[in-house]
């Protein structure tokens, strides 16, 4: 069933937007109005969301593929400016020309430290720490969040640096990389349960931590529903620089409920 579902992409987009369209009628009260950007406010003390991930990865050509990573975290404001979450597991459904094939990735932790205020000061900023630890393979990754109000206006930037080894076992991480990464986001509040808006990705592979990857470039379309405990956030990146083995569109649909 999912060999032939992965290989008709059209079908993909329309049941990711249904399961989009079936969530906004009841979606969240939640500040997520990014997919692939974090902003700087931290959750309420005392508040647990529950976050579902999707990304799909297109790549067509002699290449072709199609992947989708899966996220499950729950999320706790710990005080007014720290926000912890704990990743239950990320794992991942790949098809290609010869098979497919669903591998458990990894579980973690994610601190966010807000420092400023978006809307009462100049500028808001906030620190992102994440950890994550799988079957033989060690993630760190480390953000600056900025972000700025502007009315029904939210602009916001993320830096990215992660680090990966990975190995046989933990006992044995042999290889190693690194990844660079910006983005850029922009969202309108139309209404208070729904913001519209658009992305951009830029991602500068480091292979063995050295300036020798290569850098592409994806944008695109945003949107966000949210009503009573739930919400849903969806945007469809596609790639504008010239790498035929990058994927050409990525879409990212994250849903969830506040407890």
């Amino acid at each position: 069933m999912f060999h032939r579902l992965f290989r008709r992409p059209q079908i993909l987009a329309s049941a990711l937007a249904g399961v989009l369209l079936a969530t906004a009628g009841s979606a969240s009260a939640g500040q997520r109005k990014f997919a692939y950007s974090y902003e700087t406010l931290t959750a309420p003390v005392g508040s647990v969301e529950f976050e579902n991930w999707v990304t799909w990865k297109h790549t067509s050509g002699d290449g072709r593929a199609d992947q989708f990573d899966f996220r499950h975290e729950f999320e706790f404001g710990v005080t007014d400016r720290l926000q912890i979450g704990l990743s239950v597991a990320d794992w991942r459904l790949t098809d290609t020309s010869t098979g497919s094939r669903a591998t458990y990735r990894h579980s973690g932790v994610e601190v966010i430290y807000n420092l400023t205020n978006p809307t009462t000061d100049f500028i808001g900023s906030a620190l992102y720490g994440e950890l994550l630890i799988g079957e033989g393979v060690i993630e760190l990754e480390g953000k600056l969040l900025l972000q700025k109000n502007f009315g029904p206006v939210t602009l916001v930037y993320n830096a990215i640096i992660e680090a990966e080894w990975e190995g046989k076992t933990l006992k044995h991480l042999d290889e190693r990389s690194g990844e660079f990464a910006q983005t850029l986001g922009v969202s309108y509040q139309v209404n208070p349960n729904f913001n519209v808006g658009a992305e951009l990705l830029h991602e500068v592979a480091l292979p063995e931590w050295r300036a020798e990857g290569k850098s592409v470039v994806f944008a695109g379309p945003n949107a966000s529903f949210r009503a009573g405990r739930f919400f849903a956030t969806v945007a469809g990146l596609f790639r504008v620089t010239d790498h035929d083995e990058e994927p050409d569109v990525q879409t990212r649909l994250i849903f969830g409920v506040d407890f």
